[in-house]
């Protein structure tokens, strides 16, 4: 039987060219946006990592004395005598422990800063020089943040009062990204520039809208208190965590 084949015609309407337009359009956008989106989040990482591998530098560069080495924690008098004084019977010369001294740096947008402490947290494994600018103004805060995490309120570390640190989230393990992770009865370590650690025990941990700062009151009663504030994984909240001298 022979058979006959039609093939049918394929006709192309406007309305047809204009949807071809418009996949065509659409394909070519969702291209765009793609490698928007990811050249978007290399820079974002490659920005943490330059943040990240910043707040290392100044980290090895602080030159804190230890506790083995420090003799102002015990309050130690250095008496030197040099070869003619202890043959002669002279005078005795005094010197007090040398103070180590804060140095000012500076931010790419030149912010000045200096570094007035560590913090260490043992839990999530993260040590990180504590960073201050002169004028805590909002715009210098932001980007001293950038760097390393910063004083936020509060005395000189160590010091009686509750001494506030905030840090960036990244959602990793940098900076304060693990803080939210912390439960009671965590350790944290402040060692200031004398080489002083003092531990800290968390004793409470809450969320709070990012225009409450009632976490930073300095009504500790007359103890040595510290405060860790960063944001949640959605940035909707502020984690607070806060924490008491060991005694």
């Amino acid at each position: 039987m022979n058979q006959i084949l039609v093939t049918k015609k394929l006709y192309i309407t406007p309305e047809l060219k204009r949807k071809k337009k418009l996949y065509k359009f659409e394909f070519f956008l969702s291209v765009f946006l793609v490698c928007v989106l990811l050249s978007a989040y290399i820079y974002a990482e490659y920005d943490r990592n330059k943040s990240e591998q910043v707040s290392q530098d100044i980290l090895a560069n602080l030159d804190i004395p230890t506790e083995d080495t420090t003799l102002a924690k015990n309050n130690v008098l250095v008496v030197v005598l040099d070869e003619e004084q202890q043959q002669n019977g002279g005078v005795v010369q005094e010197q007090s422990p040398k103070a180590n001294k804060r140095v000012v740096q500076k931010t790419e947008k030149g912010y000045q800063y200096e570094t007035i402490a560590t913090v260490t947290i043992p839990k999530i494994n993260v040590t990180y020089p504590v960073i201050d600018g002169p004028t805590d103004s909002t715009e210098e805060t932001e980007d001293l943040l950038k760097i390393s995490p910063t004083k936020f309120w509060g005395p000189e570390p160590n010091e009686v009062g509750n001494f506030c640190i905030v840090g960036h989230n990244y959602r990793n393990t940098r900076f304060f990204s693990k803080v939210p992770t912390l439960v009671e009865g965590d350790i944290v370590e402040i060692t200031d520039l004398s080489g002083k650690t003092i531990q800290y025990k968390i004793y409470t941990k809450y969320q709070v809208d990012p225009t409450d700062v009632n976490c930073t009151s300095q009504l500790t009663n007359g103890k040595k208190e510290i405060t860790l504030i960063t944001c949640t994984d959605d940035s909707k909240y502020r984690v607070v965590v806060k924490a008491k001298e060991v005694k």
